[in-house]
């Protein structure tokens, strides 16, 4: 069975937040086409500060997962941090406990991640947010699931519908927040949240991917 340990899942946190460090002037470009263009100055603010306090205390992907929730919530402004606390908190809880992570556990940990998201949040597809990444990546890893594919299939078919969904929020209009407010004048530009939706999920598909053959190997 294709499986990583839970300890050994915290790469996938110190992975995600080199991403974020990395890419937190493009995402603070795209967000100021039509937003503050703080998006990624605030991503990377918090996921700096998660570095620094799982570096000080570490643990396994489950204790990184709530020290990113609580520090994205509690440390950065905007909308993200809210909703980005409530994901990563909710891919917590679904691994909570859980020794050894297969693809079932990490299908638990998107379904919670993105009721996680719905439960504050009335954004849906086609409002030209993250929801038009996260939800078809789910639902595509979720039905590579069913068919039967390889745990690193499914991840792969989970990344190729987030990066459609990102892609796509460039013809739509925002139906929420800040940049709703410029109508017509938000198309021709992907989504800030959209793009470091997609930018997460592809960073722990990679990282995943990575255990998964380490895990091999060791056995």
């Amino acid at each position: 069975m294709e499986q990583f340990a839970n300890r050994d899942g915290i790469r996938i946190v110190f992975d995600l937040i080199h991403a974020i460090q990395e890419n937190k002037q493009y995402l603070s470009d795209i967000d100021g086409a039509i937003g503050d263009g703080d998006h990624g100055i605030n991503m990377n603010k918090g996921f700096t500060l998660c570095r620094d306090e799982l570096l000080a205390n570490p643990g396994n992907l489950t204790h990184g997962l709530k020290t990113l929730s609580k520090i994205l919530v509690m440390k950065i402004g905007g909308s993200m941090g809210p909703l980005y606390g409530t994901f990563f908190k909710s891919l917590a809880a679904a691994c909570d406990g859980v020794d050894a992570i297969d693809m079932a556990v990490f299908g638990r940990m998107l379904s919670s991640g993105r009721e996680g998201i719905q439960k504050i949040s009335e954004a849906k597809p086609g409002d030209k947010t993250l929801m038009d990444v996260l939800l078809p990546a789910e639902t595509a890893y979720q039905a590579a699931v069913k068919t039967g594919e390889p745990f690193r299939v499914c991840l792969d078919k989970m990344v190729e519908a987030a990066r459609q969904g990102r892609n796509a929020t460039k013809d739509m209009v925002a139906k929420l927040g800040r940049s709703s407010r410029l109508g017509e004048r938000s198309r021709g530009v992907i989504d800030a949240g959209a793009a470091s939706c997609c930018l997460i999920l592809e960073i722990m598909a990679g990282t995943i991917g990575r255990l998964l053959a380490c895990s091999s190997e060791a056995s």
